[in-house]
C-alpha cells in the first residue's frame, strides 16, 4: 500500500511546474532581426516578451491545477510563442500531457525542458515521477538523484519522498526507507512522508518504528483518513494487539463509514 506523497492526505505527491508553484526559470531571448529594424519596426522588447510568457505560464498553471488541461495547453502554447526556449513551459507541458494520458508528448516535453536547462530541478523531479509511474524505476531514481544534486535545491524533501516511493514500488525496501527517512528529517510535518515511511517499515518488520510514525499522523485529526487508520490497524495486528486493531477500526467507522478499508478490516484481510 505504498502511497504517493501527495497534497492533503490521499494526494501527496507534489508535481509542480516551478519552485513554490511559481512558474519561474531561466529564459532565452531572441536576437532582434535586423531586417525588421531596417523596415522601421521597433525591435522586440525582451523584457516584454518575458513578461507575456510568465503571465501565460501562470495562467496555464492555474488551469492545470483546476483540471482544465486543454485550456492550460493553449496558454502554454502562447507562452512559448513569446519565448520559444522557455524550459518551465515545456516542463508544465509535460505535466499536462501526462495528465491527459499522452505519454509520448509528455516525455518529449520533459526531455525538451531538460535539453534547454539540464539543471532544472523541477523538471528533473517531474520527469522522474513520470518515469516511476511507468515502472521505469532505475531511470526515475536517476532523475531524482540529479534533482537532488542541484545546488541550493529547495524542494529536496519532496524529491527524497518521491524517490522513496519509487524505490518501494521497485521492492527496494532498504533504499526506500533511507530516502523516506531523509525526507522526514527535512520535513517532519509532512503526513505523506510519515505514512509512506511507516508502510515501508511495516514491510521490513520494523513494527515499533512503524507504529511511531503512523501514530504521529493519526494524532492530528486533519491529517487522519481511512488509509492512515487502516495502516495503524495493520501494524497493531502484526504486533498481536487486538485492542489496538479494534480501536482504529472504531475510529474508521465513526469518521469514514464508507471507506473500502472497512471491508478489508471486517474480512480480516490485513495483508492487503
Amino acid at each position: 500500500m505504498i502511497r504517493s506523497p501527495l497534497r492533503g492526505i490521499a494526494v501527496w505527491l507534489v508535481c509542480v511546474a516551478g519552485s513554490g508553484s511559481v512558474l519561474l526559470g531561466c529564459v532565452s531571448t531572441s536576437t532582434p532581426n535586423p531586417s525588421v529594424e531596417r523596415r522601421g519596426t521597433a525591435a522586440p522588447d525582451p523584457q516584454e516578451a518575458e513578461r507575456r510568457a510568465q503571465v501565460r505560464l501562470q495562467l496555464a498553471s492555474a488551469y492545470y491545477s483546476q483540471g482544465q488541461y486543454d485550456t492550460a495547453l493553449e496558454e502554454v502554447r502562447r507562452s512559448l510563442a513569446s519565448i520559444p526556449n522557455h524550459a518551465p513551459a515545456y516542463n508544465l507541458r509535460g505535466l499536462i500531457h501526462a495528465a491527459l494520458g499522452d505519454e509520448r508528448q509528455a516525455e518529449e516535453s520533459f526531455q525538451r525542458a531538460l535539453q534547454i536547462n539540464g539543471r532544472d530541478a523541477d523538471a528533473l523531479h517531474n520527469y522522474g515521477w513520470f518515469l516511476c509511474q511507468r515502472q521505469r524505476f532505475a531511470d526515475a531514481v536517476g532523475q531524482f538523484n540529479q534533482a537532488l544534486a542541484q545546488p541550493q535545491y529547495r524542494d529536496a524533501p519532496r524529491t527524497y519522498a518521491a524517490r522513496g516511493v519509487c524505490q518501494a514500488r521497485a521492492g527496494q525496501w532498504l533504499e526506500a526507507e533511507a530516502s523516506l527517512m531523509r525526507s522526514y528529517e527535512l520535513d517532519p510535518a509532512n503526513p505523506g512522508t510519515a505514512l509512506n515511511l511507516s508502510d515501508v517499515l511495516l514491510r521490513r518488520g520494523e513494527l515499533t518504528r512503524a507504529r511511531f510514525y503512523i501514530g504521529r499522523v493519526n494524532a492530528v485529526p486533519d491529517n487522519t483518513n481511512a488509509q492512515t487508520l487502516w495502516l495503524a490497524a495493520r501494524i497493531e495486528h502484526k504486533l498481536g494487539n487486538p485492542m489496538g486493531v479494534r480501536e482504529y477500526g472504531e475510529r474508521m467507522r465513526a469518521r469514514f463509514p464508507q471507506a473500502p478499508e472497512l471491508v478489508l478490516l471486517d474480512r480480516g484481510r490485513f495483508d492487503e
